[in-house]
């Protein structure tokens, strides 16, 4: 299906070529630089402990522009260069490994401009490596938001929000990236560039938005988004937060809150662990149910009255004070000096987080989060300082799952992940494929579900290896990300 690797340049021939093509300035060599850009957070552990165990790229290259993008990965495809899209860096799954010698890390954050703010047609247009805080702050001081804020939103990037089909906190009010994208420009491999434009809707045909939304930097490099903006009333923000006996009644509120039709910006379940770990200071060892409101103060007033009114019909669930809640807001999102709390933390106590999404209907959720956290409890020899989960993004058929867990690292740092990340995450992914839920929610396939990717998507994974052998014959992106690595 794909071509091989044998007529790739050598690592200095690669180095001289963009260098001559970009400028010095622009292609970094630095040996540090690659070793940390061999590497997501899946590998957090071994790079923790200075342990880079990867192939390291032969460079990492900063575009300017589109046009340099076309020219890097033209480039790229003729001398089969392996192709490693990133921005902002904060990824989770290994889509930014280089796993393949000599590949290239085209880093577009500096492609950072914010190009059009159209308060008329409600619409926000950047370049890729505009950072979301960025933009959310220059439309927060005009009174609009993107309503967009995933716990990395200090971090993240547009391109990368896009690639890997992010979501945020505020996705019941306002969906995922998939629901806020209007219009994107990318450039595919051979070093074509496509711009999709900018309407409401249209039906001329498949909507091609999604050739580019979640692709994880395997079929085309995104160089521009444009984005729809929301009026913003924070003064209208109503919290609410309820203590509960068991995750299964959360669950039913959940569902029902949902498709009686209100539509809270938030809704977040806890489970008893994970509520702990989050709420200790009032949770008293029981699952936590969060619900926001927000808009407009009639739409707010309505939505919060709902909340009160279903949730007053279950038995046993205490409410609390909403400022806990709004208190809890304001400090959750990781920015640069949280990331580095962490990794000082997992140095000193060696103990490890990792979390592992995944998406499910009403009807079998509670089953997925029971069967595979009794296996994770039954199989995995780990110490366990958290397991549980929680549920954050819900929609009228169903909602997503957490798997949250914490545990001593009591192996080499090379170990940890084939010991414990892996396996955990392989009997998450097991227990939601057998009732039918998706693998993946919104961190993507990256490179360590793609041996579940046949599964996943049973007869429509032509569709999918059809778009690659189209839009990537020579396999030049991101090899080894969505689909499996060939060897």
């Amino acid at each position: 299906m794909f071509s091989t690797l044998t007529d790739q340049l050598t690592r200095e021939e690669i180095v001289a070529a963009y260098t001559e093509m970009l400028g010095a300035d622009r292609v970094i060599t630095d040996e540090q630089v690659l070793k940390e850009n061999s590497v997501d957070r899946y590998y957090k552990v071994e790079n923790i402990f200075g342990v880079y165990s990867l192939p390291l790229p032969a460079a990492v290259l900063k575009p300017a522009s589109t046009e340099d993008v076309a020219k890097i990965l033209s480039f790229a495809n003729e001398h089969i260069i392996n192709v490693v899209p990133k921005t902002g860096g904060s990824a989770t799954e290994g889509g930014l490994e280089t796993v393949i010698e000599n590949s290239i890390v085209v880093d577009g954050s500096a492609m950072n401009r914010i190009i059009d703010i159209n308060t008329e047609d409600m619409l926000a247009t950047v370049q890729c490596g505009v950072g979301l805080e960025q933009l959310e702050n220059e439309l927060r001081e005009i009174g609009y938001t993107t309503g967009h804020s995933p716990q990395s939103k200090p971090l993240a990037q547009f391109g990368g929000l896009v690639a890997t089909r992010s979501i945020g906190q505020f996705s019941t009010l306002y969906g995922g990236i998939e629901d806020m994208v209007v219009g994107v420009e990318t450039v595919f491999p051979n070093g074509e560039v496509c711009r999709i434009k900018n309407v409401p809707r249209r039906a001329a045909g498949p909507d091609i938005r999604h050739l580019v939304i979640g692709n994880e930097g395997a079929l085309n490099y995104i160089t521009e988004v444009t984005v729809k903006i929301f009026r913003y009333y924070p003064e209208n923000n109503k919290f609410y937060g309820y203590l509960l006996n068991d995750i299964k009644s959360g669950l039913q509120i959940l569902r029902e809150v949902v498709t009686q039709g209100y539509r809270p910006s938030v809704a977040r379940l806890y489970d008893k662990e994970d509520g702990l770990y989050h709420f200790k200071h009032f949770s008293d060892g029981r699952c936590v149910l969060i619900f926001v409101a927000e808009g407009p103060e009639r739409i707010a007033q309505a939505t919060g009255a709902a909340i009160e009114e279903i949730v007053s019909s279950f038995d046993g669930v205490e409410r609390v004070d909403g400022a806990l809640i709004e208190d809890w807001f304001n400090h959750l999102n990781w920015d640069v000096s949280k990331i580095e709390e962490e990794r000082i933390e997992i140095r000193e106590t060696l103990v490890n987080g990792f979390t592992t999404e995944i998406s499910g209907n009403w009807s079998v959720i509670g089953d997925i989060y029971e069967n595979a956290l009794k296996r994770i409890r039954a199989e995995i020899p780990a110490q366990f300082t958290m397991l549980g989960g929680h549920s954050s993004h819900s929609y009228l058929n169903g909602t997503n799952m957490y798997f949250v867990y914490y545990y001593k690292v009591d192996v080499d740092p090379t170990e940890e992940r084939t010991t414990y990340h892996d396996p955990i995450q392989n009997i998450i992914v097991e227990e939601t494929l057998k009732l039918g839920g998706s693998m993946c929610h919104h961190h993507g396939v990256g490179k360590h579900r793609t041996h579940f990717l046949a599964e996943e998507y049973g007869s429509s994974l032509y569709m999918l290896e059809t778009l690659k052998s189209a839009f990537d014959p020579k396999s030049i992106m991101n090899r080894g990300t969505i689909f499996p690595l060939k060897k």
